[in-house]
Order: C-alpha cells, then sequence, then structure tokens
C-alpha cells in the first residue's frame, strides 16, 4: 500500500494594494516576451499550466476540482487569464478575479521552472499589476504562504501590496494515485 503524503502547514499572508504600482520596468531584453489573454482556456492546458508553475509551491486546489467545477470558475466572466510565452513557449501565467466592482484578487502568478532566473519575474507581475489597474479598483488583493516562492511575499511588498492578515492552514500534497488520475484526464 502507498502512504499518502503528509500534509504540511502553511503560513499564510493575505495582502492588498491601494494605489497602482509606481515602478516601471523595461522589457526584458535577448528574449522574446509575448503575454496574451485566455479568455476560453482549456482545462488540460490551463492544468498544465497551474502544474507547471506550482508544482513546486504545492498548489493542489485547482488540481483537485472536476472538469466541471473548473469549468464554471474558469470561464465565470469574472474570471480572467493571461499566459506568458517566452520565446515561443508558456512560460508562466497570472489569474485575477474581480470580486465587486472595488476589488479584484490576482488569485494566480508564477513563472514555470524553466523561466526564473531570466529576470523576467518582476516585470510579468507588473504588467499583471497594469492590466488589474486599468479596470480602477479601488483595491487589488492577493494571498501567498510560507510554502511559495522564498521571495514572493518580498516581491508583493515592493509593488505595493501591504500585509492585510495571516493565519495558517495545511495543504495535503497531490498523492501518485491523483497524479496519475490528472495524467489520464487530460490525455
Amino acid at each position: 500500500m502507498v502512504k499518502a503524503p503528509s500534509s504540511l502547514k502553511a503560513h499564510i499572508t493575505r495582502l492588498e494594494m491601494t494605489a497602482p504600482p509606481k515602478a516601471s520596468l523595461p522589457v526584458p531584453i535577448n528574449i522574446q516576451t509575448a503575454i496574451m489573454r485566455a479568455p476560453d482556456i482549456p482545462l488540460p492546458f490551463y492544468r498544465y499550466l497551474y502544474r507547471q508553475v506550482g508544482a513546486r509551491w504545492q498548489w493542489v486546489d485547482r488540481l483537485r476540482m472536476g472538469d466541471e467545477d473548473l469549468a464554471k470558475t474558469l470561464h465565470d466572466k469574472r474570471n480572467n487569464i493571461s499566459v506568458l510565452y517566452v520565446n515561443g513557449a508558456p512560460a508562466g501565467f497570472y489569474e485575477y478575479f474581480v470580486e465587486d466592482e472595488d476589488t479584484i484578487e490576482l488569485s494566480h502568478f508564477g513563472l514555470f521552472e524553466r523561466a526564473l532566473g531570466l529576470g523576467i519575474g518582476k516585470w510579468f507581475l507588473l504588467q499583471s499589476l497594469y492590466a488589474i489597474w486599468t479596470l480602477n479598483p479601488k483595491r487589488v488583493t492577493t494571498t501567498t504562504n510560507n510554502l511559495d516562492h522564498p521571495r514572493a511575499l518580498q516581491l508583493y511588498q515592493m509593488f505595493g501590496f501591504s500585509p492585510v492578515s495571516t493565519g495558517s492552514g495545511i495543504v495535503r500534497p497531490l498523492s501518485d494515485k491523483e497524479l496519475l488520475e490528472l495524467c489520464k484526464k487530460d490525455w
């Protein structure tokens, strides 16, 4: 019998920004980048993006969702997904959810492992925030935790987010059986 992976304790930080970022960063050099909205994203492609970005950081919630629930979430008109391409291949994505006319949540943001270290993380986060602020919210929120990239909290704060609350939670990593089922589902 295969033992299920141990649960992990997460220290969660909720953040908020109430003004657009003041930073300005040039487009990265020596690489070609494009950011494209994906309004009707296919579920297998979304799972691919989510897994590529989140595997190291224990992103599991969306991978455990069934097709119907995931499609309902992703294709909700208040949900927006944009994909980062580097040299013609997917390299990351961001997702935001318009909670109401005042609040937009940056619900997911990240780079594929192969894109880490290329010098595009700050630029990509700034582009995502610029896109969100064009909708004129009063605040933008996001959440991170200690299982995320070690510099995630620092990066969010660098661009104007401030912590508003903390908490804790339990993350249950995907089991081998769940990973196998995901592979079967998307083939």
